[in-house]
């Protein structure tokens, strides 16, 4: 079973409109809600892996219960630590090829709270081989929060991948206790170091020999159409992907964290690590719905997907 934590999940909301108006009244159709978040987005495509996932986080109020109704749709097990405020809406509105965003910050926790969560996390990690923590943090937790539940799965020799940026990256990777694999992207390792990070093997490659990284048993830096470059162990590889007709790219970073997670769950090759992980985020961009891919071409891109081992 693998578990995945959105902290700070949401109702998504998409507005189409081809008119947009400011100041007047738009009215539309084909308004899409989605149960929102970076770590839903794992658990949902782990989930049309056929792998078990269970998905935790912190909800409250009718938005909270919109967003259980919809993972219980998709069968996906779920266990949320429930707060007395309201869990938060994130509206998209689509107009003249742009995609305009409102994005309600959501609830603030307080430290009874940060107790009540991390209690409900060492609970669910007695069931499960490997956790992913995705997304940014609400408001009302400390920054060393992240740090905090990687440090706990360490003590139970449990695997945990993260995906944020910014302090919370930051507090994890000065900690002496490793998480046993990150995702930034270019942007966020070049902010997070203080450098200009170009996408290339050597600068790459000298950024992640940095000493925050020792200990790091994996880390999948995305560049988007231009694949990843990864460092496992001591070894640097350079993954390429195929050129493909992207729909919507949101959530092809959670999607990619998704098969990374399935693949390791069953202990593959680094090779086929990395080949799962770009297939799921590829399938993902090759879809209009956040979160999804079609299994029936996973084959067809897996096949396409190239890692070169670079050599130093």
């Amino acid at each position: 079973m693998i578990l995945t934590v959105t902290m700070n999940p949401s109702v998504d909301i998409s507005y189409p409109i081809s008119d947009f108006k400011l100041d007047d009244v738009n009215r539309v159709e084909g308004v899409r809600k989605t149960a929102g978040g970076k770590g839903l987005n794992v658990a949902r495509v782990i989930k049309q892996m056929g792998e078990g996932v269970v998905t935790t986080g912190v909800l409250g109020g009718t938005i909270g219960d919109y967003i259980i109704q919809e993972l219980s749709k998709d069968r996906i097990e779920n266990d949320f630590l429930k707060i007395n405020q309201e869990s938060r809406n994130c509206i998209a509105i689509l107009h003249d090829s742009k995609q305009t965003e409102i994005l309600e910050s959501g609830p603030t926790l307080t430290a009874e709270d940060e107790a009540a969560f991390l209690t409900k996390y060492e609970s669910l990690l007695t069931n499960v081989s490997l956790v992913t923590i995705s997304g940014s943090l609400p408001k009302g937790l400390p920054s060393d929060f992240y740090r905090q539940m990687v440090e706990r799965g360490h003590e139970r020799g449990i695997p945990v991948v993260v995906d944020t940026s910014g302090e919370s990256l930051r507090q994890i990777l000065i900690s002496e206790v490793k998480p046993f694999a990150i995702k930034p992207n270019i942007t966020e390792l070049s902010q997070l170091l203080g450098i200009n990070v170009e996408p290339n093997i050597e600068s790459l490659r000298q950024a992640l020999t940095n000493e925050w990284f020792q200990g790091i048993e994996w880390i999948v830096v995305s560049m988007g159409g231009a694949g990843a470059f990864v460092k496992h162990g001591q070894n640097f590889y350079q993954v390429t992907i195929p050129k493909i007709n992207v729909i919507n790219p949101v959530g092809s970073g959670d999607a990619t964290v998704a098969g990374f997670a399935v693949a390791v769950k069953h202990e593959q090759s680094v090779k086929v690590v990395l080949k799962t992980a770009m297939t799921t985020g590829i399938l993902n961009a090759m879809e209009a719905v956040t979160g999804y891919i079609n299994t029936a071409n996973f084959e067809d891109i897996f096949n396409q997907v190239q890692v070169e081992k670079i050599d130093l």
